[in-house]
């Protein structure tokens, strides 16, 4: 994959070779899981990954009906389990994507789809109604959340982080019953 900051119209067809075999260029490459295009963007990576989930949510959607199937918390420990991991990969990487409307907006209809089965809902119903009904968190907010633990664990803020430190007395909000005023 050719990799270039330039605007100009050159050649971009490389001829590299290795052990005297050419080797051939592409225009997307996946690394650790993300898939990368030429101009470093994530637009292929969210649309694999929506669709994957997407697949899986059909899937389930099979074997759930109004009068059979898999109950809420079957259903609420898939998504939980297989497909909030799958639209979480990687996301503290492409985090700042997720204010492009298009994107918020495929993954959001991921989430959607889970949420109607979830509440047996009609397709009419909002997504944030639907995100009450069902008691899980918006998918945006599910994404910041990772992005952010992610920085106060691994990050270089890791020294900043007040997370789960012990605190001194001075900082403790209780007060004890002979120091209040009123008795």
């Amino acid at each position: 994959m050719l990799l270039m900051r330039r605007k100009r119209r050159e050649r971009k067809e490389l001829e590299i070779y290795l052990n005297y075999k050419p080797l051939t260029q592409v225009n997307r490459l996946k690394y650790l899981g993300i898939t990368l295009d030429s101009k470093l963007t994530i637009r292929d990576h969210i649309i694999t990954m929506t669709d994957k989930c997407s697949k899986l949510i059909f899937a389930l959607s099979k074997s759930v009906k109004l009068d059979w199937g898999l109950n809420y918390a079957a259903l609420k420990t898939i998504y939980t389990l297989d497909i909030l991991p799958l639209l979480l990969y990687g996301a503290p990487i492409w985090i700042n994507t997720i204010n492009k409307a298009s994107y918020k907006l495929k993954i959001t209809r991921v989430q959607r789809l889970i949420n109607i089965r979830l509440a047996r809902a009609y397709q009419t119903v909002s997504n944030e109604v639907l995100c009450l009904i069902t008691g899980l968190t918006p998918i945006d907010i599910k994404i910041e959340e990772a992005a952010q633990l992610y920085q106060l664990t691994r990050g270089s803020r890791k020294e900043e982080a007040m997370i789960d430190q012990d605190m001194g007395v001075k900082h403790r909000l209780h007060r004890c019953k002979d120091n209040h005023p009123s008795g």
